[in-house]
């Protein structure tokens, strides 16, 4: 653990249940504000940042409201500590109950002795997600398929992971794209069971699938692109059956650029690249078309000297 998570969590540890409360209450007027919005341009004007990277906690309390959640049930993997996530509000704030995955076990040692795993209904269970792994840990928490949210974070295999999700069909899906794919190509990285994002490449730049690739998998799985958060992070799907108030967006007209810059060099300190100047850094390496199946490298691809 680094030291700033350290501090951090240590930080996080000191917090009076006061202190959450005050959050909650701030959360909740900010969600009604949203809701009482008769028309918005795109989901940045709804955003608010109480536990998510961003502002995916607004969002996603917008999309709620809009649409019916029989199931206030949801599944969110690569969550590290779960002190930031997409989930945490909607356990806190809404009483939803769920289903939290993280690989490392110091990770979900924190969690399940954090008060929120007496307070509310959380299960946190260690594991590296796999493609052919994934499909029994939902179903060995749930055997509800119409939940209602999944968030897909594992800054790797996202792609492969969620085209192989069979046991559950969410109402809403987050994804985080790699924007540094562009706008319009359809690519992830090759699928590979053992991948790790800071293994992979020094950059750490190179992990994920491009929003096209996403937008992709959500048409033949049954879902509408309904907009990204501004920060270029992450995208936000909703089932064709539940997206009727919402307006559709192509992979290009939804796209943003990542306002992220934290990418490394081979000593691991920032270089804090920005969205133009990433696909440079990564050019050698295969990405692989989730159409046609075609591989070949990113500098080939972009066309990058």
């Amino acid at each position: 653990m680094n030291k700033l998570k350290y501090y951090f969590r240590k930080f996080y540890q000191r917090m009076h249940y006061d202190t959450f409360k005050v959050l909650l209450n701030q959360a909740k007027l900010l969600a009604e504000q949203n809701r009482n919005k008769k028309e918005i341009r795109n989901l940045g004007e709804v955003e608010f940042q109480v536990f998510s990277q961003r502002g995916e906690d607004g969002i996603i309390q917008y999309i709620i409201s809009k649409i019916e959640i029989p199931n206030r049930i949801f599944v969110e993997f690569g969550v590290e500590d779960y002190t930031e996530s997409n989930t945490r509000l909607l356990l806190m704030g809404n009483n939803w109950s769920g289903l939290v995955i993280d690989g490392d076990p110091g990770n979900i040692r924190f969690i399940q002795n954090d008060f929120i795993y007496w307070k509310y209904d959380l299960t946190a269970v260690q594991s590296f997600i796999t493609k052919e792994n994934i499909d029994g840990l939902i179903t060995g928490y749930t055997d509800c398929r119409d939940i209602g949210l999944l968030s897909v974070d594992i800054d790797g295999n996202d792609y492969w992971v969620w085209e192989a999700i069979t046991t559950i069909s969410p109402r809403i899906v987050v994804c985080e794209y790699n924007s540094a794919f562009g706008a319009t190509e359809k690519v992830s990285i090759p699928y590979a069971p053992d991948f790790v994002r800071g293994r992979a490449h020094h950059s750490e730049l190179y992990f994920g699938a491009s929003l096209a690739a996403f937008c992709s998998l959500a048409e033949k799985k049954g879902y509408d692109l309904i907009g990204t958060s501004d920060a270029g992070l992450n995208a936000f799907f909703v089932r064709k059956d539940c997206s009727a108030p919402f307006r559709k967006y192509t992979a290009e007209e939804g796209f943003r650029e990542t306002q992220n810059r934290d990418s490394k060099d081979e000593k691991g300190r920032l270089t804090y690249l920005r969205h133009g100047e990433r696909l440079t850094a990564m050019k050698q390496l295969p990405v692989v078309d989730v159409v046609t199946g075609q591989k070949q490298s990113i500098g080939d691809l972009y066309r990058i000297q």
